[in-house]
């Protein structure tokens, strides 16, 4: 696995702080990344177990299966492939609009003053 170092990520003279999320599987937290990003000043931060709606690539996947695999019958595997390839490839041509509301990162963001401390 190869892994792209950052030294800095400056803006002006001004640091910022490199956060990166991820979906929580069992690779992303294996000691060889989490050292890597401590490392290079990385914070990691994981998404929610069981939360799809967070993930984009999730939100696609089900465009996807929507799209080009919902109500037809497809008899191997090579067919099942070209299906996807091709929605994929004609998603942004055909169904920019669609793909934009559904792709858009629509999160609630709370600031720690808003939280109430039990």
């Amino acid at each position: 696995m190869k892994i792209a170092t950052i030294d800095t990520c400056e803006d002006g003279g001004r640091q910022h702080r490199v956060t990166v999320f991820l979906d929580n599987a069992r690779d992303q937290r294996c000691s060889l990344v989490m050292d890597k990003a401590k490392e290079l000043g990385i914070e990691l931060a994981f998404l929610p177990s069981y939360s799809p709606k967070l993930n984009l690539i999730e939100r696609f996947w089900k465009y996807v299966k929507k799209t080009s695999l919902a109500n037809h019958a497809i008899s191997d595997f090579a067919q099942f492939r070209a299906a996807i390839a091709l929605c994929i490839e004609d998603a942004f041509k055909k169904h920019a609009e669609e793909l934009k509301t559904l792709l858009a990162p629509k999160f609630q963001t709370i600031e720690f003053s808003q939280l109430q401390v039990a």
